[in-house]
Parts: structure tokens; C-alpha cells; sequence
């Protein structure tokens, strides 16, 4: 076997690898990943604790989607009678999630509540049901 000097053969970090030098990502843009319509989104800040069940706390921003149509099951922005409000949205019979009344009864439309403090809200014959937009992310800070 031949002597000789050894070879070198690669190099090696000395301490901590910082992995963003092992990978470089775009910086994070929340318009490009949160709106997906520009056009027809909104921003709301939360007031109050009626969804804290489903994740939306006093003092959040809502990301709203008025291009949207609401399905049962989608938390919205309503107005009834004058008052704003973020609830989940349900509806039943004929109703295909148009904004508009309630049609003699023959569609039931409420908005429910994620906190067993506050009651859902009913929507009664000729009450009508101005429909903002669909929730379509919530930022809360921890």
C-alpha cells in the first residue's frame, strides 16, 4: 500500500447549519396566499365572542369573499335589519343561497352562533337577508 498525504475530499460546517442557508424561499406574500379575488375581498375586524367555537376570537381579521355565494355550513357577514354580524350560515327547502327574503316559509334560513352563550338568529317571512360575503380565513394573534 502506497503512503501519501491524505486528500481532501469536501468541507463541513462548524458549528449550527442555518438551514436558510441550505434553502432560500420567497419572502411570504398573505395578499397572494389569502385573497384569491382582490376585487371582491374585504378585510373586517371581529367585535365581540359569538364564534369563538369556530376559531374567531374578539379583535381578529376576517378575510371576505363577497364573489361567493353562500352554501349551509359557510360562516358569512350578514346584515339583519341593520345590524352586522359573522355567523354560520344554514339554510333549508328551497333556497339556493341567493340573497333576498324568505319565501312564505317554504325556505328557513338561520345564522348560528359558535358559542352557546348567544341564540341563532331565525330568519322570519319577509325579513330579509343582505348577504356580505363568505369568511374565507381568520388571522388572530396568539
Amino acid at each position: 500500500m502506497a503512503k501519501g498525504k491524505p486528500k481532501v475530499s469536501g468541507t463541513v460546517v462548524a458549528g449550527f447549519p442555518s438551514p436558510a442557508e441550505q434553502y432560500q424561499e420567497q419572502p411570504l406574500d398573505l395578499n397572494e396566499l389569502l385573497v384569491k379575488r382582490p376585487a371582491a375581498t374585504f378585510f373586517v375586524r371581529v367585535q365581540g365572542d359569538s364564534m369563538v367555537g369556530a376559531g374567531i376570537n374578539d379583535g381578529d381579521l376576517l378575510v371576505v369573499d363577497r364573489s361567493l355565494r353562500p352554501v349551509s355550513g359557510d360562516i358569512i357577514i350578514a346584515c339583519i335589519d341593520g345590524d352586522f354580524t359573522v355567523k354560520r350560515y344554514w339554510e333549508r327547502g328551497t333556497g339556493n343561497g341567493e340573497q333576498g327574503t324568505v319565501n312564505g316559509g317554504a325556505q328557513k334560513i338561520w345564522l348560528e352562533p359558535a358559542n352557546p352563550k348567544y341564540s341563532s338568529i331565525v330568519l322570519k317571512p319577509g325579513q330579509e337577508l343582505d348577504y356580505f360575503g363568505k369568511v374565507t380565513a381568520c388571522i388572530h394573534c396568539l
